[in-house]
């Protein structure tokens, strides 16, 4: 009697221990949320752009979905699901699925959502063409003899016997870039239905997409950003 209950005790601790392993070491379930940044090939607007419409974008950065490498400029194709004006009494939605992903050497099935994540542009300043050293502010002269160098004098045109004795013009307004920080868009929230579709809806405007903004696909909301810690002090 007191053997069995001593193999019993044995078998039950090893089970035990042999299901907890297999547990701790089973894979998760949990799907891992998958970002797409692209920019649309053209302009969506709710409400004029109708239900049905077929949409392309471009992937600005290679992404790897279950083992392959999509590459940057692959397409997303797919279409309009969702498209309604703000009145007076509704909210703008709109819904964009992208069904599939094509690049030169492959393409992959796909089920992703536009999200209201966006990467804002941020514009600089322009480049500094001027010849010579920088001038002062208005009134005011490096050296108290006037500007350096004298407009006037050959010094100023650096290659005289050019098409042109006049300095080249050049780009002076801002230069403009794309922020590596994605940020949500303004009075936009997201909802989902039974189904898992995504669209967005916004109460104080009409949601547009432009040709030139970098927007988020993905099947799964994207979580918002860890801030960074502050330093210690």
């Amino acid at each position: 009697m007191f053997t069995s209950r001593v193999v019993a005790l044995v078998c039950s601790v090893f089970w035990t221990a042999t299901l907890l392993s297999q547990q701790s070491k089973a894979p998760s379930t949990s799907p891992i949320p998958q970002n797409f940044p692209v920019v649309f090939q053209q302009n969506v607007v709710a409400g004029k752009t109708p239900v049905g419409t077929k949409v392309q974008a471009k992937l600005e950065t290679s992404t790897l979905v279950n083992g392959t490498v999509v590459p940057r400029n692959a397409t997303f194709s797919g279409e309009v699901v969702e498209s309604a004006a703000k009145t007076a009494g509704a909210a703008s939605r709109l819904a964009l699925r992208m069904d599939s992903v094509q690049w030169k050497n492959g393409s992959i099935s796909t089920r992703v959502y536009l999200t209201p994540w966006y990467y804002p542009t941020i514009y600089g300043d322009g480049p500094n063409l001027q010849y010579g050293p920088e001038q002062p502010p208005s009134g005011r002269t490096w050296n108290g003899m006037g500007q350096y160098p004298d407009p006037n004098s050959p010094a100023y045109t650096p290659f005289p016997n050019s098409v042109s004795d006049k300095p080249e013009s050049g780009p002076t307004g801002p230069s403009a870039s794309t922020s590596h920080h994605r940020v949500l868009m303004k009075n936009v929230q997201c909802e989902r239905d039974n189904n898992g579709a995504m669209a967005l809806v916004s109460k104080d405007s009409n949601i547009k997409l432009d040709k030139v903004t970098t927007y988020v696909l993905a099947g799964e909301p994207p979580a918002a950003p860890v801030p960074a810690a502050a330093p210690a002090k």
